[in-house]
């Protein structure tokens, strides 16, 4: 058996039941079948790689060296195609960004995870699901890019529990936390908003303690303050939970908003991207507890299928900035 970043190359004729038990041994699964690592596959993803081994940086918590080959093994025991690498890469890299505080969001006894958001033609091109069921089951490309990050941090980055991952519980993300920003909604594309351009192919890695359900006020939401209100009281809640109420420092907010709430909110006159980020800002001014540091460091972001049911991303409360990447 040879090795590949000092991690197990298992041979071609190896059976399947062997290769997970040889994982297991190297500390290198997440609990979950992985695909066995055979020397043809890894040379199959790093194919076009002119610089395979050079150093995107050190991964926290435990530093591991971030490369394309260190990545590329993650992406295949992941189940990922070859054309998914660059994304997975991107997004490693971007949690390095010290901003995002990927020690802080690794190694706490909270429920942090690190969210992926896929935008533009890559989004596309690979099949990632924007649509229905964008954050649950059911899409290889969505399950497989977003496992392989999360691989990434704890093959990589040592973020395995009791060593570098302390969390107390955790929580399902950990698994795979990976979906697509839809390009026809009627607001700004986070990438456009970023300076990047408005289809422009990017990633942006995110710090979640997890997702909560937002309801409209009156139903369906027949106007644009029936839709928000219940965002800002859900961002003014998960502030009061997490004790960041008692902090005077404030950070970001991402909401996903479904293609029929955000058109819903634009078919109104003046309700712009600007006027929905002040509105849900004002919001949590009014109710004394300030929800973000201004009101563009709010991000809904289109995406997920027909209805009128919003997920609400509270930010990490130990402190993490999204970070976007493009391709």
């Amino acid at each position: 058996m040879s090795e590949w970043c000092g991690w197990p190359v298992v041979d071609e004729p190896t059976s399947w039941e062997t290769a997970q038990r040889v994982l297991t041994d190297a500390e290198l699964s997440d609990g979950l079948p992985l695909v066995p690592p055979t020397r043809r596959r890894l040379e199959t993803i790093v194919a076009g790689i002119e610089d395979r081994t050079g150093s995107q940086g050190m991964m926290p918590p435990m530093f591991g060296e971030l490369t394309p080959e260190a990545v590329a093994y993650q992406c295949v025991i992941a189940g990922c195609l070859p054309a998914e690498l660059s994304v997975v890469l991107a997004a490693a890299a971007a949690t390095l960004e010290a901003d995002f505080n990927l020690l802080g969001i690794a190694t706490t006894t909270g429920t942090a995870a690190v969210a992926l958001c896929v935008h533009g033609p890559i989004a596309r091109t690979l099949g990632l699901n924007a649509g229905t069921n964008c954050l649950g089951p059911g899409n290889r490309a969505n399950a497989s890019i977003g496992r392989a990050l999360q691989l990434c941090l704890r093959n990589i980055g040592g973020a395995r529990a009791e060593t570098g991952d302390m969390a107390t519980m955790g929580q399902p993300g950990k698994y795979t936390f990976c979906f697509a920003e839809r390009n026809d909604g009627p607001f700004p594309t986070l990438t456009a908003r970023r300076g990047l351009g408005a289809d422009t192919s990017a990633v942006t890695v995110m710090g979640v303690s997890g997702t909560a359900e937002v309801l409209p006020a009156d139903g369906e939401g027949a106007t644009p303050e029936a839709i928000l209100s219940p965002i800002a009281a859900g961002m003014h809640a998960a502030l009061v939970m997490s004790s960041m109420s008692r902090r005077n420092e404030r950070g970001e907010q991402v909401v996903l908003l479904p293609l029929e709430m955000a058109d819903k909110i634009a078919r109104h006159d003046g309700w712009d991207l600007l006027r929905v980020q002040r509105y849900l800002f004002d919001e949590g001014e009014r109710a004394g507890l300030g929800v973000a540091r201004a009101a563009d460091a709010i991000h809904p972001i289109v995406t997920g299928g027909a209805g009128y049911k919003m997920t609400y991303l509270p930010i990490w409360g130990g402190g993490s900035q999204t970070v976007t990447r493009a391709l």
